[in-house]
């Protein structure tokens, strides 16, 4: 019997088997890659006539700031809340990667949050119309920016220790009404007090896709004293900071992959500030906020600097006595590469109608997440 030689047929298996897994290796790789893609979040208080200024493009997320509360329930403020955020939502036909959330409160928007969130009808009552508006509106999600539970927020506003417990029972009510695919989010104080008091994160994370870190305003309009406002790292004067906030929430187990950190696109201006250190941790009085866009309205004799250990930029004009920190390219560019660095989620910002409409802050946020 003639013996048949099985090497004609096992080298194309062989070849095929290979091509196999050189494609299965390109395709893990692929998807590693877009795992490591980290989401751009620009809040929006703007118009809908202001947002064709933007290029949107490499923008993850877009919240619409702010809808409040009417009662128990979420409302739309007005007619020009409803036609700015029908025009938002069709901006997904253009940009298809895009999702257009809506956001409750903001600073000085959520005084009624703790009473109306103290009642399980509250809460009910609150779920439901805001699924109901995601669902009108072709909206993808809500953000909750409720400042702040159990911690003091804006002046006269009331706050208590139970609004940890009902922040958490709120999530619940929201998750079990909003569409699976709908994102669940809120933003979160920056500093320690809201970090260590007002979150159950052990309970709440679960539930949630993601948490908007503040990492701004960390000296803010209430402060006697001067500092970096948006700081990425803490130094020897100062010890809040974007980096602190991650730092603090891995430590409790808060998952890397739903933390997002902030930048500020606008900067804060303190007066009456001594002639020490440039300006930096001296006592001055706080005089303005200052969006990215409106910089050529700096009074002449600014003298830039950067702190090279907090990677935050900040100014001093010796003859004003003014004193002035924000984020620029160079920080935002700093916190974007931190977020891969770390694993992060994404980064956020407040907000775009700060921003310069070209080559401004946006741009430089998002070279920097696409870059590898």
């Amino acid at each position: 019997m003639k013996k048949i030689s099985l090497y004609p047929f096992l080298v194309p298996f062989i070849l095929f088997i290979l091509l196999f897994d050189a494609c299965s290796d390109i395709e893990n790789k692929n998807a590693d890659q877009l795992e490591k893609k980290i989401e751009v979040i620009a809040y929006y208080a703007g118009n809908k006539e202001s947002i064709d200024q933007y290029d949107l493009s490499g923008l993850s997320q877009l919240i619409y700031s702010f809808l409040h509360l009417k009662g128990n329930e979420l409302a739309i403020d007005n007619e020009a809340d409803s036609l700015t955020l029908s025009y938002l939502t069709g901006l997904k036909n253009k940009y298809p990667d895009l999702k257009v959330l809506l956001s409750l409160g903001g600073w000085g928007g959520c005084k009624t949050c703790s009473e109306v969130f103290s009642t399980e009808k509250g809460r009910k009552d609150f779920a439901l119309s805001t699924a109901k508006i995601i669902e009108q509106y072709n909206a993808d999600g809500i953000d909750l920016d409720w400042e702040y539970p159990v911690v003091p927020g804006p002046p006269g506003h009331p706050y208590n220790i139970k609004d940890r417990e009902n922040f958490t029972e709120l999530v619940k009510e929201l998750r079990a009404v909003m569409q699976k695919d709908d994102v669940l989010s809120f933003a979160a104080g920056g500093f320690p007090s809201y970090l260590e008091q007002s979150i159950d994160w052990a309970k709440v994370m679960p539930l949630v896709d993601h948490v908007n870190i503040m990492s701004y305003d960390l000296y803010g309009g209430y402060s006697k004293q001067t500092g970096h406002h948006t700081p990425l790292y803490s130094n020897s004067k100062q010890n809040k900071s974007a980096d602190q906030a991650v730092e603090y929430l891995t430590s409790i187990g808060v998952p890397t992959n739903q933390i997002v950190i902030g930048a500020a696109f606008y900067g804060r201006i303190w007066k009456e500030v001594p002639d020490i250190n440039n300006g930096l941790y001296q006592s001055g009085v706080f005089l303005k906020g200052l969006g990215y866009k409106d910089w050529d309205k700096l009074e002449p004799g600014f003298v830039f600097h950067r702190d090279n250990t907090s990677k935050a930029p900040y100014a001093y004009n010796k003859e004003k006595k003014y004193f002035f920190t924000f984020d620029d390219s160079l920080s935002v560019t700093h916190k974007t590469e931190y977020v891969k660095e770390k694993g992060l989620k994404g980064i956020m910002f407040w907000q775009l109608m700060n921003d310069a409409p070209k080559n401004g802050l946006l741009s430089a946020m998002v070279k920097a997440a696409a870059s590898e």
